[in-house]
């Protein structure tokens, strides 16, 4: 009988194999359905329509953006306007003047001066097109990364942007830049391109073109300009105020660096010979000659609310140049009236040239900064903007003396730190004092700095050293507390992390940094606050246009802790009533400070503060036809200038005067324990008037705090907080302590400074 359906039998013969079969392996897997053989091919299929698909959406948007958006008129920039400047109250201050600019054929500009623009900013220009999507994508790339803001820009985008459209970093106005630059390049030619850009290119000093830049840095036309003096204007291009080494002579390091990039590309794309690029010498240009709108102090002003607002991303350069801006700045004209007064009162109608050739070398520079909130009240800049143009208060050349020692008085008592012999450091604390003493536990090479006049102390107390600015001791301190911290600590207090010769060696003790006033100020302002620090600000409100825009408001972070900067008020104070800063004593009202005086004496400060204003003055040497900085020995009729004399004095009438009408008030002390026994300030005189020329009472002595050490004791070091980490910082200095590696091979001597 035939099997059923589904069954078999076991005995009936089966058929016969095919010739050449092998029986399957049972260890492999079966072969997969054909079905799964199609899915890789659909997924390619699949993927492959999807990018078909994109390029076609591409190629529409690309197609519809190059047909919708036009060619448009001149933007307003090209028609600039000025700024107004008012003063807190809703007064005028300034406003600027107005743009300066004056179009030029390109057959006027030298072959040399358009190759160096070139190099510096489009060197494939003549074979490139109009826009380079690789360099755009690379650019943003780059700036994700934090790399750095870059744009990528062929100098075709640059134009159109300088000339049709602003300076905002949107990606609506870059979609109409990249639209817009490509119709350019069609029906204009390379040169025509070229043209229109040197002409509306910003080159800083209210100069747009390159003809007015001409004027503006050499004063000359721009016909007469050389390779070097073009390479200069090309460099500064990329960071036009920034690069102006006559306003900011600190940076010109950098400038240097930027024109020597500019000629070395000239040389690589062979628009300059070896032997011509070896020849070329930095071409420093004429100082800068302000619109005399701005003279007095209203230019210093105008020009630091305007790095303020930039460098802050307030606004961008171009933009604000292109003017149209209300700008209301944080400052209080009867303050900046005061501060005014007092520097001519106190120095420059004392000035007399003739007789003293010395008096021609002095400047003067200070800042006043309202602790509670960070806002600049007064500044001053200098004797006349138009003839003298850089900014005393916001230069960063000059050594800081020690005005820095409290910073680590501060970081001391911060990080509970101890001295070589296990001792915590209090004011209390008595240290070797003595001339040239070199310090110990220093892992870098030998360092032993000279105590002002060379003078011996012998033992003294951390406080009387502070009085008397002890070199000796503080060099130690420096080491004990770890310069490493003192640095961190300083730059959580307000100076920034980029300050030239802020180094984590010994000599930072010594200040040998290069601080502005206007740092200083800050950073005093926030030991005034008990230790609590906000970004400083000159800018209250900002509109263009009958728009808002947006100020950021700093927000304030407790910097140190309250015990360490109280602590180091209370020693302070100790230095007006005492030590070097009596003649601080004229305010009459509370105060706290600290004098200094830079290396050879080419610069004497007194930074100072009560409890509602923080304010810092500095006299600084400097040549006025060569720019070096000069020794003050002699101005004024003294035979030396130190941060005790002039500094303070000019302190003592403007605090006097801008606190008028106001109750003093005291300080509100928290301090570390054994501080409270430090001697209580006297009552304050009945009038306003030190009781004689010096600003201190006839009896005083130099009071020694020392005594003995303190029997309670200081806070552990391994408990205490650290002072944060500023977060521009990116520098890797290790733990506070002896044990901190050296920054440089030898730290540089400074001058001891009362």
């Amino acid at each position: 009988m035939p099997p059923s359906s589904g069954t078999s039998d076991p005995d009936a013969p089966r058929p016969a194999r095919p010739t050449g079969w092998e029986p399957r392996d049972p260890t492999l897997s079966p072969p997969p359905p054909r079905t799964a053989r199609r899915r890789p091919r659909r997924l390619l299929r699949t993927l492959f329509g999807l990018l078909l698909l994109g390029t076609l959406l591409l190629a529409g948007a690309f197609a519809a953006g190059y047909l919708l958006v036009e060619i448009p008129p001149a933007n307003s920039a090209a028609l600039a306007q000025s700024n107004l400047y008012l003063y807190r109250d809703g007064s005028t201050l300034a406003r600027d003047g107005e743009v300066n600019r004056e179009n030029v054929r390109l057959d006027r500009v030298p072959l040399t001066v358009r190759q160096a623009v070139l190099a510096a900013e489009d060197r494939d220009f003549h074979t490139s097109r109009a826009v380079d999507p690789k360099a755009m994508v690379r650019a943003a790339w780059n700036t994700v990364n934090g790399k750095g803001r870059q744009s990528g820009s062929t100098i075709t985008q640059q134009y159109v942007k300088n000339y049709y459209l602003g300076q905002e970093q949107t990606l609506t106005r870059k979609a109409k830049e990249f639209f817009i630059a490509i119709k350019l390049g069609r029906e204009k030619s390379k040169e025509d391109i070229l043209q229109g850009y040197l002409n509306t290119s910003y080159f800083g000093r209210n100069a747009y073109g390159v003809q007015a830049a001409a004027r503006a840095y050499y004063g000359k036309d721009v016909e007469q300009l050389d390779t070097a003096e073009g390479a200069y204007l090309a460099a500064v291009l990329k960071a036009p105020s920034a690069y102006d080494v006559t306003t900011h002579p600190e940076n010109r390091a950098k400038a240097v660096d930027r024109w020597n990039y500019v000629l070395d590309g000239m040389v690589t794309e062979g628009w300059l010979t070896r032997a011509d690029r070896a020849a070329a010498r930095f071409p420093t240009p004429q100082t800068a000659r302000p619109a005399t709108g701005l003279s007095g102090q209203r230019g210093y002003l105008v020009q630091a609310v305007e790095e303020y607002l930039t460098e802050h991303g307030i606004v961008d350069e171009k933009t604000l140049a292109g003017g149209g801006f209300r700008i209301t700045t944080t400052l209080e004209p009867a303050k900046q009236d005061a501060l005014v007064k007092a520097v001519e009162d106190q120095v420059t109608s004392r000035l007399d040239p003739a007789a003293s050739p010395v008096d021609r070398y002095v400047r003067v520079g200070a800042a006043a900064v309202d602790p509670a909130n960070g806002q600049v009240l007064a500044m001053y800049g200098g004797v006349d903007y138009t003839r003298q143009y850089v900014n005393n208060a916001t230069r960063r050349d000059y050594q800081v003396g020690s005005t820095f020692k409290p910073f680590v008085l501060t970081a001391a008592v911060q990080s509970g730190a101890q001295t070589q012999q296990g001792e915590p450091i209090t004011p209390h604390t008595v240290y070797d004092g003595r001339n040239r003493r070199p310090v110990e536990g220093w892992p870098g090479l030998p360092y032993d700095p000279s105590n002002e006049d060379d003078e011996n102390f012998g033992e003294i107390a951390v406080g009387a050293a502070t009085d008397l600015s002890v070199n000796a001791v503080y060099a130690q301190m420096a080491v004990d507390v770890g310069p490493g911290h003192v640095r961190r600590t300083a730059v959580a207090l307000g100076l920034p992390g980029s300050t030239p010769d802020l180094t984590a060696t010994p000599s930072i003790a010594l200040g040998a940094a290069t601080a502005s006033v206007l740092d200083m100020a800050t950073a005093y302002a926030t030991l005034a606050a008990h230790g609590r620090h906000g970004t400083y600000t000159l800018v209250e409100s900002l509109s263009r246009d009958g728009q808002e825009i947006t100020v950021p408001t700093p927000t304030a972070r407790q910097a140190v802790t309250r015990e360490a900067a109280d602590t180091t008020t209370a020693v302070l104070r100790n230095v007006v009533r005492t030590g070097t800063g009596t003649a601080a004593l004229a305010a009459g009202r509370p105060a706290a400070g600290k004098t200094g005086t830079a290396e050879d004496d080419k610069a004497a400060w007194f930074a100072g503060y009560t409890p509602e204003l923080a304010t810092v003055v500095a006299l600084m040497g400097q040549d006025p036809e060569s720019g070096r900085q000069e020794p003050l020995y002699g101005a004024l009729g003294r035979p030396r200038i130190n941060g005790g004399g002039e500094p303070t004095e000019i302190w003592a009438q403007f605090t006097r005067d801008a606190l008028a009408g106001t109750p003093p008030r005291d300080f509100d002390l928290q301090v570390m324990p054994g501080a409270e026994e430090l001697p209580s300030v006297p009552p304050l005189p009945e009038t306003p008037d030190a009781p004689n020329a010096s600003g201190a009472p006839e009896t005083a002595t130099v009071s020694d705090i020392s005594g003995t050490p303190d029997a309670s004791p200081a806070p552990d070091a391994s408990g205490a907080p650290e002072a944060p980490e500023a977060p521009e910082e990116s520098y890797d200095i290790g733990e506070a302590g002896p044990g901190a590696a050296p920054r440089s091979p030898r730290p540089p001597r400074a001058s001891p400074g009362q």
